[in-house]
């Protein structure tokens, strides 16, 4: 875990000290690890004012050292909390993917029902499958796949598991994940497109779902609160 730490503290310092816009950085990450203003500064033993001048931009941008404590501190609070930040990074890391592309790939310890899953998601069922469970989820960046991805690298985004949901994020009508879907083998047990409203989906991916077998439900639900859900299952 130690590297998974010490790798994803450089990717974060990277980011915020190569940004254009530093504190708007700091502040993305700060609220993906669902850290108040006012607990990172206790962390860090600063006032929270000092925090929220950074992420305004009314301070003028941290040095490499404030980057680097401000890093440590969201990390520490992170493991404190039992380090789910931490665990989720290590596992898209151990499957050789990029935080941009995997936001989070799962095994579960026992079959989750379908229904219980979609309710994380908070989507809708468009078509049932031939499977009511899931034994775990990977949640994709579909614009990020499907442009830097091999297909072989395509196929690996399947985790130990082949029983498993695919959320594709940012999608716009559902036609090139389901078609990329189809020239891989062993078919998931259930898609999920997320971003996508039920009448803009493509006209043919309930048709491809069936001839697949595959349950196939949209998603509107905030990414960050259906991935905090996850976490539970």
């Amino acid at each position: 875990m130690s590297d998974a730490r010490e790798e994803l503290s450089r990717r974060i310092a990277g980011e915020i000290t190569l940004s254009d816009d530093p504190g708007a950085t700091l502040r993305k990450w700060r609220t993906d690890f669902d850290v108040s203003q006012t607990e990172l500064a206790d962390q860090l033993g600063v006032s929270s004012s000092v925090i929220s001048d950074y992420e305004s931009g009314r301070r003028e941008s941290p040095g490499i050292g404030v980057v680097r404590r401000t890093v440590d501190g969201l990390l520490d609070i992170d493991e404190r909390r039992g380090g789910g930040r931490l665990r989720q990074h290590a596992r898209v890391l151990s499957a050789g993917f990029e935080s941009d592309i995997v936001h989070d790939l799962r095994e579960y310890s026992t079959a989750v029902p379908l229904e219980e899953f979609y309710e994380a998601m908070g989507a809708t069922e468009i078509v049932r499958g031939d499977h009511d469970h899931v034994n775990g989820h990977t949640v994709i960046d579909s614009i990020q796949a499907i442009t830097r991805l091999s297909s072989e690298e395509f196929y690996r985004l399947y985790g130990q598991s082949t029983n498993r949901a695919l959320v594709f994020t940012r999608v716009t009508r559902g036609e090139s994940p389901l078609v990329a879907l189809r020239v891989v083998s062993p078919t998931p047990n259930a898609v999920v497109l997320h971003g996508i409203e039920d009448g803009d989906l493509w006209d043919h991916a309930a048709d491809l779902a069936r001839v697949d077998g595959v349950s196939l439900a949209t998603s509107n639900r905030d990414l960050d609160d259906c991935l905090a859900d996850l976490q539970a299952l």
